[in-house]
């Protein structure tokens, strides 16, 4: 959604500009040849007659009207979506508010759970209440990846999941996420 607001809002400041620059241009027009009375660009004379016939109980306003209001509560929703979604910190005094991108907790969390010696690679997604992490660890059974009785999946579990509760215990987090982590174990080098 974030996406969607940086391209709006630039089209939507183009538009209200192009408006203002077309207006500035119809009051000098009519500055300059007052005895016209016909817009340079715009032909206001037409629109107003036009206006002029037009009553609230006629189908183009009310499709207008609804088109608008369509319009402006898809603009409010997509300013809704659009927050940031930041992972706050515990705050050093009432004054100030601390917080990080998900995305620095998730590079922090996987740089950390990496440094251990049985895990190959790791993946880290981060939110405020989540923490999801999928690491690969290194085989050391010649029968094949993931082992005949499956405690080396279950011990890349473990060393990953106290790896990453070591790292949360050392950060100043207003809130712990929960950690879910998923591992899987492939023939290596060992």
């Amino acid at each position: 959604m974030r996406v969607l607001l940086r391209v709006l809002a630039p089209l939507l400041g183009l538009g209200l500009a192009a408006i203002g620059v077309l207006v500035a241009v119809e009051v000098i027009a009519a500055w300059m040849r007052p005895v016209t009375g016909q817009g340079l660009v715009v032909p206001w004379v037409a629109w107003r007659a036009t206006l002029e016939a037009t009553t609230w109980q006629d189908d183009p306003v009310a499709a207008v009207a609804i088109g608008v209001g369509v319009v402006g509560l898809l603009l409010v929703l997509v300013g809704l979506f659009a927050r940031r979604h930041d992972v706050l910190l515990a705050v050093p005094s009432p004054d100030l508010t601390v917080a990080t991108s998900p995305q620095v907790l998730a590079r922090l969390v996987g740089r950390h759970v990496r440094t251990a010696d049985d895990v190959a690679s790791a993946s880290v997604t981060a939110s405020a209440r989540r923490i999801s992490v999928r690491a690969e660890g290194w085989s050391t059974d010649s029968a094949g990846p993931g082992g005949t009785d499956g405690t080396e999946g279950s011990d890349l579990r473990r060393t990953v999941t106290h790896r990453v509760d070591e790292l949360l215990d050392e950060l100043p987090l207003a809130r712990r996420p929960r950690v879910s982590v998923t591992t899987s174990v492939r023939k290596g080098p060992r």
